[in-house]
């Protein structure tokens, strides 16, 4: 199985949730997806530190080191509509602006724990936003920052591996295996 399977399974799995997942699941751009849009390298830093905050290294390997920054231009260059690119790059001057106005520095000057706190915050608006959102009200950019985030941890081979417990050639299904506290959960 090769990383677009995997992908478009984990996908599926997610029940298409993600925003951008039509394009994803067709396996081509949807009209007005095609915005000019590109990612410059401190673009891509910065999405990683924001990967970084919310899915730090601990004793398993951090966002930042399964390159989630490089993972989400990429899948919000190929999948999201122009609309939700644009949210998202608009997203990088909304995170900074929460920051300053809360830390009285960029995100990417403020401390983990700052950034941690900021990130919190900005979490409980984004749900708070999806839970009164009528239907054609944008998107939150914090949600696709954190779905990015989260999507490409867990399907990269760092996060797949050692994050999750993971079988290449798995063997017969078992529906029902013990689980004990603390064990990791099947990538």
């Amino acid at each position: 199985m090769n990383r677009r399977e995997a992908l478009s399974s984990v996908a599926l799995l997610l029940g298409g949730t993600l925003i951008g997942s039509t394009a994803f699941l067709t396996g081509c751009k949807t009209s007005g997806t095609d915005s000019g849009i590109s990612f410059s390298p401190e673009e891509i830093n910065f999405l990683n530190e924001v990967g970084e905050t919310i899915l730090p290294a601990t004793s398993t390997p951090g966002a930042k080191e399964a390159k989630v920054g490089e993972f989400m231009s990429v899948y919000v260059k190929d999948c999201y509509e122009a609309k939700d690119q644009v949210i998202f790059k608009e997203g990088f001057k909304k995170l900074d602006e929460a920051s300053k106005k809360k830390n009285n520095k960029t995100f990417l000057e403020s401390t983990p724990a700052e950034r941690t706190a900021l990130l919190v915050d900005i979490d409980k608006e984004a749900k708070e936003y999806q839970k009164n959102k009528k239907q054609d009200d944008p998107n939150h950019y914090f949600r696709m920052f954190k779905e990015l985030t989260l999507f490409g941890f867990f399907t990269s081979e760092v996060g797949a591996t050692k994050a999750l417990r993971y079988v290449a050639v798995p063997g017969k299904y078992e529906g029902c295996i013990p689980y004990n506290k603390g064990d990791k959960a099947w990538g």
